[in-house]
């Protein structure tokens, strides 16, 4: 059964995706609508696809990102609203801060339970429907927690990010350096090992049909594929990522410099928008 493909359809595809109209149009046509397949189908025309998904659209809000006292557990919550109008406001900051630091101090394990918790005898839940009620936008609430021997927590851009970093041990100052690293270069892992295998599956897919395109042969396409994913890793793995603060060396390079035994274990970059 066919889809109707709508403007409203390509126009958010071309947002999302920077390719032309007409490209848009077809890409949404020959993926029958499937928003994601799109993007896949333009990347393997050989196009160059902005690094947007569909769930990157615009949105307003307030990243808070804080750490336990003893720094063995960090936490990340995003309050979105609607208008940079309100995300800016002094009283919608604070008011986002006040959750955040409920659920630090309820030593809160997941949204569900975050909700539960009372501010000033209200639930967070019921204070968040006041808030709508008031200001006339939609706002939900986002939460994730990371828990370590030490985490390292990093707020970008008034607010506008929040990034957990978990490590093995104490990590001092190299702590923020890497939060901050995370922030700047968004990887999709740690290492390697920690990227889905789908992913890297489908990013082969993708390589070899953009090559294939170029008009190289089949088997040459399986061999610079190969070449392709590993800068793909490079690229989206945190510890092959060139550190910001010296791109002469990794982020791997970087740790080893400052202690041997340090290592990431995991993290959350949570952002508005």
């Amino acid at each position: 059964m066919s889809v109707t493909i709508t403007a409203a359809d390509i126009n958010k595809l071309r947002q999302a995706t920077g390719a032309g109209m007409l490209d848009c149009r077809k890409a949404l046509t020959e993926s029958n609508g499937d928003f994601e397949a799109a993007i896949d189908w333009l990347r393997k025309q050989g196009q160059k696809v902005a690094a947007k998904r569909s769930d990157r659209e615009a949105k307003e809000g307030v990243v808070i990102a804080k750490t336990t006292a003893d720094n063995t557990a960090g936490l990340v919550i995003c309050v979105s609203c609607e208008t940079d109008f309100v995300s800016k406001n002094a009283e919608f900051v604070a008011f986002a801060q006040s959750i955040a630091d409920a659920a630090v101090e309820n030593n809160v394990k997941s949204v569900e339970e975050l909700n539960e918790v009372s501010i000033n005898g209200a639930k967070v839940s019921e204070l968040i429907n006041d808030k709508l009620a008031a200001i006339g936008e939609k706002i939900a609430l986002r939460f994730e927690r990371i828990d370590a021997p030490f985490v390292a927590s990093y707020i970008h851009g008034a607010n506008r990010m929040g990034v957990l970093v978990g490590f093995n041990q104490d990590a001092g100052d190299a702590g923020r350096d890497v939060a901050m690293q995370i922030a700047a270069m968004n990887p999709l892992a740690v290492d390697e090992s920690a990227v889905a295998p789908e992913t890297i599956a489908r990013e082969r897919e993708i390589a070899i049909e953009q090559i294939k395109a170029e008009g190289k042969p089949a088997e040459m396409a399986e061999k610079i594929a190969v070449g392709k994913i590993n800068k793909f890793l490079k690229d989206n793995t945190l510890m092959a990522q060139p550190f910001v603060k010296d791109n002469a060396k990794s982020v791997a390079d970087y740790l080893k410099s400052v202690d041997a035994a340090l290592k990431v274990t995991g993290f959350n970059r949570v952002a508005v928008g």
